[in-house]
């Protein structure tokens, strides 16, 4: 059936020899009606339906179409300018089509991809690009990536796969339309482009999430509610994102809607849960922008708690709607292991957690080391990384909200030194800021998570010129299905290729170096002394009798324009704002300061 439907797509190719001369009338007349047709003016349909009398679209006012907002292949300005036959074949694939022309009309030689996988939209959906394909050749396809990348800088060991690469998303998301008649659909946008292609179940989606969308789904009729357009801007529900925790079998389900106004939320939700009563809680997000953005800012919570927990390497984590945390929980922890492995950490060293979420490396790593210092620059991830430890009795760890790279930079300035570096940046990778501060830290280890092999090869070359080498990378299969891959990396200080021996006389004389010239010049460039909030507190209580809290100093610090890396956790500033200081404490505060040479 797949097969016939992908004939019926492919082109007419023209056989016929064009004659200089004048072509039939029959010809003639179909020329002239299919540029009458790319001359149409575009009427802001989609998908079938016609727009309401007297409206036009949000796009059709700005004089975009769809394609155009999706940045995608579909950048088409006018009618005029698309190709007159599309067999499909660049919106599954991603290639470019080998376009000859013929009397003017383009044609797609190439042949159409067949769909030979499982999934039914495969062709249309394009976020599992290798699903066609068995296991062990994706596996090789991707470890063969790795080695074309990394190969000039390290040695790439064998890629660590899946047992059951299928049903391993614990997160989910489906963004809701309407077909022709009117009729709720939700699924995937088509590659490159803002059309729904309809998914019923998805094969590398968690099972249950699937099937509590279809019921979403299924209850539009009875509730009255309406799909957002997003060409007139009418309608309710957007999209439906769905977290699981895998350990603890918790179930959060987030409604996006354009409008905060959600008429019966009580008894959709009651109706939700009766068919599902497993769901742990129901997040109504709103989002009302004209972006590509799923989640908005503002949330309000219509079940449970607002979040869900689940349990990794033996910590329990507490996940929001927003909150980063890997989608294959069972790949992630062997992704956990091996960078544990590699940071061998003896239980003394100062460890850095850069780009940490929710903290989940820092966490896991805690418990192997002296102190974990974990920097992330979204607000929300730091509130629940400072819980995550909270909930896990963890001590020795502190969270800041803060770039990771200006956060870094700071701390080399002031002479900060860490043992390992954890870093897992995001797709687009780190910076030169970041690497600098890194290797101006001298860090005995860097371990480098990354889910992109090319900006993973990018980076590496910068560590390279800055004095630190990768020893050895491994791929973990995060991804099944997907050409996505996850790479860790270590790293370390490279050694000397030569050295060169100086004989050096030290006394008085000619040729010698003075030992009291010595001695002086050490005691001059003599680190001082790191002053911790610990030893402010203590002076101030021995000097004057009573305590003050690191939430005072640190808000004292922050007004005299002191560096603030070194804050106290910042859970302090995300709970309830704390009472200031009375003047007394105040000037208590600054006399300490004065006393350790801070001011």
């Amino acid at each position: 059936m797949i097969e016939n439907r992908l004939k019926a797509e492919r082109p007419r190719v023209v056989t016929e020899k064009a004659t200089k001369g004048k072509r039939d009338d029959k010809a003639a007349k179909d020329s002239s009606s299919r540029q009458e047709k790319n001359k149409a003016p575009n009427t802001g349909r989609k998908m079938g339906r016609k727009p309401d009398s007297g409206e036009k679209s949000s796009d059709q006012k700005k004089g975009l179409k769809k394609e155009q907002r999706a940045g995608g292949k579909g950048n088409w300005g006018n009618d005029s300018q698309k190709p007159k036959y599309d067999t499909g074949r660049n919106r599954a694939s991603g290639g470019n089509s080998n376009l000859q022309s013929r009397e003017g009309i383009k044609v797609d030689r190439q042949p159409v991809r067949k769909n030979t996988s499982a999934c039914p939209v495969f062709l249309r959906c394009g976020g599992c690009q290798l699903l066609d394909m068995p296991y062990e050749k994706q596996l090789k396809i991707k470890q063969t990536k790795l080695e074309e990348l990394l190969k000039p800088y390290c040695k790439v060991q064998p890629i660590i796969g899946m047992k059951d690469p299928f049903h391993y998303r614990n997160k989910v998301h489906a963004v809701f339309d309407h077909d022709k008649k009117g009729n709720p659909v939700s699924g995937v946008y088509e590659a490159n482009t803002h059309r729904v292609v309809p998914v019923e179940s998805c094969l590398i989606e968690d099972q249950k999430a699937d099937e509590i969308i279809g019921t979403i789904r299924g209850m539009f009729k009875s509730f009255k509610i309406k799909t957002y357009d997003e060409d007139t801007g009418y309608g309710l529900l957007r999209h439906v994102l769905i977290r699981r925790g895998f350990t603890t079998g918790e179930i959060m389900v987030v409604l996006v809607t354009a409008s905060p106004v959600f008429p019966s939320k009580n008894n959709f939700v009651r109706a939700l849960r009766e068919k599902h009563p497993e769901i742990t809680t129901i997040v109504q997000n709103v989002n009302g922008r004209d972006t590509s953005m799923v989640l908005g800012d503002r949330e309000n919570v219509l079940y449970g708690k607002g979040y869900i927990e689940d349990i990794l390497c033996g910590f329990r984590f507490r996940i929001s709607s927003k909150s980063f945390y890997q989608v294959n929980p069972v790949q992630t922890e062997v992704l956990y292991r091996k960078a544990m492995e590699l940071a061998a950490l003896k239980g003394k060293e100062t460890v850095i957690d850069a780009y940490c979420g929710i903290g989940t490396i820092g966490i896991v790593a805690s418990q192997e080391a002296g102190q974990v210092i974990g920097v992330e620059l979204n607000r929300d991830a730091v509130r629940d990384a400072a819980q995550n430890a909270k909930i896990n009795g963890i001590k020795n760890v502190q969270f800041y909200c803060n770039d990771a790279g200006a956060f870094m930079s700071r701390m080399a300035d002031n002479g900060e030194h860490v043992d390992v570096v954890f870093m897992d940046p995001p797709r687009s990778g780190s910076t030169e800021e970041f690497i600098q501060a890194v290797v101006k830290m001298k860090p005995e280890k860097v371990v480098y998570v990354s889910c992109g092999p090319d900006t993973l090869a990018r980076d590496l070359a910068v560590f390279r010129k800055m004095g630190y080498e990768a020893k050895a990378a491994w791929g973990v299969d995060m991804f099944p299905g997907t050409e996505h891959v996850e790479t860790v990396v270590l790293l370390s200080h490279k050694k000397a290729d030569s050295y060169i021996h100086i004989d050096v006389e030290f006394g008085e004389g000619e040729g010698k170096i003075p030992v009291d010239s010595i001695a002086k010049r050490a005691e001059a460039y003599k680190p001082k002394e790191k002053v911790t909030y610990k030893m402010i507190k203590e002076y101030i209580e021995a000097k004057y009798g009573f305590k003050v809290h690191t939430a005072y100093i640190a808000e004292v610090k922050r007004n005299l324009g002191l560096p603030m890396y070194d804050a106290p956790n910042a859970v302090e500033e995300l709970k309830q704002p704390r009472k200031h200081p009375t003047p007394e404490k105040v000037e208590a505060i600054k006399d300490a300061l004065r006393y350790f040479a801070v001011i």
